[in-house]
C-alpha cells in the first residue's frame, strides 16, 4: 500500500469543487497541505462526502478555517480519514487562486 498524490498541487477554486474522487477504491488521506499565497486572509472549507452526497454541514471537516497570508496549513482534521469507493473531497475557498492545496495518501483496492 504505496503513499500517492490524491490531489495534485492546484490552486483552490471560490466555488465548491469536487478535487479527488476514490474511484472503485477506498483511499485513506494521510497528508493535506493549504497554504495561502496572498497578501490577505482567507476562509478555507473541506466537506468529505460519501458516494451519491453533496458537500453539505453533514460532511464538512474544515468549516471556514482563516488561512494566514504566506501561511501553510496541514490540516489535521482530514489526517487519517477513509473515503469509501466513490467519495470524494471538496473544497471551497473565499478567495479564487489565493491558496494553493495539496493530499497524498493511500488508495487501497
Amino acid at each position: 500500500m504505496a503513499t500517492t498524490l490524491l490531489i495534485p498541487a492546484k490552486r483552490a477554486e471560490n466555488t465548491q469543487t469536487t478535487q479527488y474522487t476514490a474511484v472503485n477504491t477506498k483511499a485513506i488521506i494521510d497528508k493535506f497541505t493549504v497554504t495561502n499565497t496572498s497578501a490577505d486572509n482567507v476562509l478555507f472549507s473541506v466537506n468529505l462526502v460519501i458516494d451519491g452526497g453533496t458537500a453539505s454541514d453533514s460532511n464538512l471537516i474544515i468549516d471556514e478555517r482563516t488561512i494566514a497570508p504566506q501561511e501553510t496549513y496541514t490540516c489535521p482534521e482530514l489526517i487519517g480519514h477513509v473515503l469509501m469507493p466513490s467519495g470524494f473531497i471538496s473544497t471551497l475557498a473565499d478567495t479564487a487562486s489565493a491558496l494553493t492545496i495539496q493530499a497524498s495518501g493511500r488508495e487501497i483496492g
